[in-house]
């Protein structure tokens, strides 16, 4: 790899194709519960590929997550947030994300995406942070991001707005993205 001015704000930077390390990585949500709290989770099964161009402005990235592996610690909501009610995981089993572009600077990158999900497709951009690359103990390379973003569920058609008799309503629309990636360089 050569030095830029660019990579040399991030040490160690490598160009190349990365998949996430499932038991290292995580993708979850969170999202105000009766107007009072937060209901939160995550989701067990994804694939995130990662593709480091030699200008880390010119990365992408590309996502796969199952649906049906939503996990919010709580069974009985879990099968209800599977159901036709809301993520209908029978007819759209997975969400994906398509990166479009990368845009602001080397130390404040903001990726520009394409989010698939319940069969609509909406730009949702991720503010990203470069963690770091380094070496593992196995004798490989790994790369770690955090993520985040926001999205309107209403947008998405998920889920329905119950009315709270008090005002407000059960579940809010804003949906907050957190996204932990550890990657693996494939040879």
């Amino acid at each position: 790899m050569s030095s830029n001015p660019a990579t040399v704000a991030i040490p160690d930077y490598r160009t190349g194709i990365w998949k996430a390390d499932p038991v290292h990585s995580d993708v979850a949500f969170s999202l105000r519960s009766l107007m009072i709290g937060k209901a939160r989770g995550r989701f067990a099964d994804h694939e995130v590929t990662i593709v480091t161009s030699e200008d880390p402005l010119g990365s992408s990235v590309t996502a796969t997550i199952d649906v049906a592996s939503i996990d919010t610690g709580n069974a009985a909501r879990d099968k209800h947030l599977r159901s036709a009610s809301y993520f209908d995981v029978e007819r759209y089993p997975t969400m994906t994300y398509r990166s479009t572009g990368v845009r602001g600077s080397v130390e404040r990158p903001l990726v520009e995406g394409e989010l698939t999900l319940h069969g609509v497709t909406r730009q949702v951009p991720l503010t990203l942070e470069v963690n770091g690359f380094g070496p593992d103990p196995l004798g490989g390379r790994r790369v770690g991001f955090s993520a985040t973003a926001q999205l309107s569920r209403r947008e998405f058609g998920i889920g329905d707005t119950v009315a709270l008799d008090g005002g407000g309503v059960v579940m809010g629309d804003k949906v907050s993205i957190s996204l932990e990636i550890q990657a693996v360089l494939q040879k």
